[in-house]
């Protein structure tokens, strides 16, 4: 797939007129094309499809917006959930509430980074720390989703620290170590971050969309099969489905549009019209935008869990139960 910010640099024609090479760098091309002509066959439909990026300089201020959003809900939401007046023992998940909107404010953070048109702020660092961090915060956020739906909804974990603290290690760990292939192989080219054609790069590429296809599309499916399994056999309720599981929404298409395209880098799956071409490079744009809105919903959807939760527990709670907790809370604010 083609990108209109990075037109045909050199173009070549060999003596008889029937070969002609094109160099360029473009993360959708490869380095070089080669086309042999027949002598009734015009340069003009041979020349390679080129389509425009939908979140080129002109969607910077959609990035920065974005950003500035994220790190507001997200930072509004962790402080309430971190104040000592929090009733954390109506809500015992918080830590991985908490967890969530500290994913949910670094994927914020990097949004900048990865801003298009940005030159004297992109450099090759940059762009490997920017994707970095927003893959790994991605990476936490849907496994956190995950382990907690697989956890014991009526489970005080807040009240478990070894328990909690070995969790968030390994699953921020595996994030990590999720997100390094496709730092490795962004890099900066024009003022923009991206993903040069390069052979050496093509295994770490390949690799991020496996990556980005099984946490973002298979996993949800998955929990959702789990459930149905376990109910089929009457063994349980299975994975817990809350209001967070939406946050999935904003990233299934992300990993269904990476994964064929990666089918069409490696020809398994081919595309015979120009238009097909453009209408996919279109799609991992929209996509990568509809994943961006996440940083703005995931604070909400937070806040709508804690009210759900709170509800539930404070209607389950006999009455002396209750007013001590409201006794606990007044004596927090003092």
């Amino acid at each position: 797939m083609g990108n209109c910010l990075y037109p045909v640099e050199n173009l070549s024609l060999d003596k008889n007129g029937t070969q002609f090479t094109f160099d360029s760098w473009n993360y959708s091309f490869e380095d070089n094309y080669s086309y042999e002509l027949s002598s009734d066959y015009s340069l003009t439909p041979a020349a390679p499809c080129y389509s425009c990026n939908l979140l080129g300089r002109s969607s910077l201020p959609f990035f920065m917006l974005t950003s500035v959003l994220g790190m507001l809900a997200s930072g509004g939401i962790l402080f309430a959930i971190l104040r000592p007046f929090f009733h954390w023992q109506i809500c015992p998940s918080w830590p991985i509430l908490a967890e969530l909107a500290v994913g949910s404010a670094l994927f914020s953070i990097a949004v900048p980074i990865l801003a298009p048109g940005l030159h004297s702020a992109h450099s090759t660092a940059l762009c490997n720390l920017g994707y970095w961090v927003w893959y790994t915060s991605a990476f936490a956020q849907a496994l956190l989703i995950g382990c907690y739906a697989c956890l014991n909804p009526r489970l005080n974990i807040g009240q478990l620290r070894g328990f909690t603290l070995g969790l968030s290690v390994g699953l921020w760990g595996a994030a990590a170590l999720l997100g390094l292939p496709v730092a490795l192989a962004s890099d900066a080219y024009n003022g923009f971050c991206a993903f040069p054609s390069s052979r050496d790069m093509e295994a770490l590429k390949y690799m991020h969309y496996a990556i980005c296809f099984t946490i973002f599309t298979v996993l949800p499916p998955t929990l959702l099969a789990a459930k149905g399994l376990k109910i089929a056999l009457s063994k349980g309720p299975g994975p817990w489905v809350s209001v967070l599981w939406i946050w999935f929404i904003f990233w299934w298409p992300h990993g269904m549009v990476l994964i064929f395209d990666a089918l069409v880098r490696s020809k398994i799956v081919l595309l015979y019209t120009c238009q097909s071409q453009k209408i996919l490079d279109a799609m991992l744009n929209v996509t990568e935008a509809l994943s961006m809105l996440h940083c703005v919903a995931t604070p909400l959807l937070l806040a709508l869990f804690c009210h759900q939760t709170t509800r539930r527990s404070l209607s389950s709670l006999s009455l002396p139960t209750r007013q001590a907790s409201q006794m606990d809370a007044l004596a927090g604010k003092s």
